[in-house]
């Protein structure tokens, strides 16, 4: 067997095991009876185990160093690039470090899940105290150049850390900290949906299932489930698996959640099949898988347009509703005000959202914020960003899954993802015509092919920064989110 050969074997491998990981812990999240959480934690410590023996093999890195030196393919130069990164990474971290880690983080999930359901931090802080030790534990044995959090945001979002992103949130505030106030200011008052309308799970079910289909997610090769936190898992070729979750009180709620995972979903059914078990066929980042998320959420599904599709299946859905036209819909669904919730946060103060999660989370890593005053400093910090008080638990830094998987560092790339998206959207529009008017006609198949063309099916070929210049010409940059934001809500609410 040729050198090649035996790295493609080796890292076709290690994909299937992450694939196998994967699936259990959408089983996890999804199916599987409270009973199972221990013996589930235990399986997926020992397939994280296997993962990393095979990982951080030394033939792996001596097939690697050889192979550096050869002359390759682009598509197999990208796999040996990105290898290089996995497993020079990997090798710095013992493998009972990640043995305790995956433990210790199926654990969390499940602790997660009562703790948030009965809005009680205390019963949590054991295992966020655990998973934030354990992860200071491997930033330690990766070693530090800049922050201890650069080190997991790299994770993320490959060479960006503190000293961009502190920078790229300053500008960001300095625009819409002002266009957020002027809002608020603002004597326009937009249609709100009223507490006495209940729209059942089934109804909101039919609607979603509108929305998917309407996106083009295929589900002859995926599927559509419920779950605390909504998500995509992109398990292998031909099984792509959504979820989202429903409140009767608030059905838009479960609509946006299934249009971010579907547009996740788009991506992971566009990527090149040839290249399914190796990383030049994944995701390039999460950034930009973020982008592709909230171009379907946002750019779509709050659009004005959206509702000349739409309105039609909110009438035939749902048998129960307020009389909205198009239009009172269109504002409804973009009200912008302070909430709780970020995953239903308008498309303006979401970005405050992350911004505080970045804080805090850099609190944790570079300044040692002690465990126990985290909640303080998220309720504070809120406070400080909406003016609001934080009323419980579950609204607070309970909310989101993340920390209950250790994924510190994860939440810039959702701001990341917005700027990406606004960048798209520009360029898309200059490719196919007013997307407006292609969103109104009700066929958004040129937009799914665009992106499946631009970004879907070049994986990992690239870096994320110089996938987006191919993709639309320029250097990711801010401003085409700040003109979208200032002029779609200076016009809504008449500033």
């Amino acid at each position: 067997m040729s050198e090649l050969a035996d790295f493609n074997e080796k890292i076709s491998d290690l994909f299937r095991l992450r694939a196998l990981q994967s699936h259990l812990s959408w089983d996890q999240q999804t199916k599987m009876p409270p009973e199972g959480a221990s013996a589930r934690g235990e399986m997926m410590a020992w397939l994280a185990r296997k993962h990393h023996q095979s990982l951080t093999d030394e033939n792996l890195g001596r097939i690697i160093s050889s192979l550096e030196k050869q002359d390759l393919s682009p598509d197999d130069q990208a796999n040996v690039r990105l290898m290089r990164r996995e497993y020079d990474k990997a090798s710095l971290i013992p493998e009972e470090l990640v043995n305790r880690m995956t433990k210790a983080s199926s654990d969390a999930f499940m602790a997660w899940q009562e703790s948030k359901s009965n809005s009680d931090m205390n019963s949590f802080l054991p295992h966020l105290r655990t998973l934030i030790d354990l992860t200071k534990e491997k930033i330690s044995y990766l070693g530090v150049e800049s922050t201890p959090y650069d080190v997991l945001l790299d994770d993320y979002e490959v060479g960006m850390g503190v000293k961009d992103y502190d920078p790229f949130f300053s500008n960001i505030r300095q625009r819409l900290v002002p266009l957020f106030q002027a809002i608020q200011s603002s004597s326009t008052r937009l249609p709100e949906w009223p507490d006495s309308a209940i729209i059942p799970e089934s109804e909101q079910e039919s609607f979603c299932q509108n929305v998917i289909n309407e996106i083009g997610f295929d589900l002859k090769a995926g599927r559509v489930d419920r779950a605390p936190h909504p998500f995509c898992s992109g398990l292998w070729p031909g099984d792509t698996r959504l979820t989202t979750r429903f409140d009767e009180n608030q059905p838009f709620s479960s609509i946006y959640a299934a249009m971010h995972e579907a547009g996740h979903g788009l991506y992971e059914q566009g990527l090149n099949q040839d290249f399914a078990f190796c990383p030049r066929g994944q995701a390039v980042s999460l950034g930009v898988h973020e982008s592709q998320s909230r171009f379907w959420e946002n750019m779509v599904g709050r659009s004005e347009s959206f509702w000349d599709v739409a309105h039609s299946w909110y009438d035939e859905c749902f048998s129960s509703k307020p009389e909205f036209d198009k239009s009172s819909l269109y504002n409804l669904v973009n009200q912008v005000k302070p909430s709780y919730i970020r995953v239903e946060a308008d498309e303006i103060s979401y970005n405050f959202h992350i911004m505080l999660r970045y804080e805090i989370e850099k609190k944790i890593f570079n300044e040692n914020l002690p465990i126990e005053k985290i909640e303080e400093t998220w309720n504070n910090l809120f406070e400080d960003y909406f003016g609001i008080k934080v009323d419980c638990a579950s609204n607070g830094c309970l909310q989101d899954v993340h920390w209950a998987y250790a994924a510190f560092g994860y939440f810039p790339t959702y701001t990341l993802g917005n700027v990406y998206a606004a960048q798209l959207y520009e360029a898309m529009q200059e490719d196919i015509g007013d997307l407006n008017q292609v969103i109104a006609k009700g066929d958004w198949t040129p937009m799914k092919t665009w992106l499946n063309e631009k970004i879907h099916i070049h994986g990992s070929l690239m870096e994320p920064t110089e996938l987006i210049e191919k993709a639309t010409g320029k250097e990711p940059d801010s401003e085409p989110f700040l003109k979208y934001l200032e002029s779609k809500f200076s016009q809504i609410y008449q500033l």
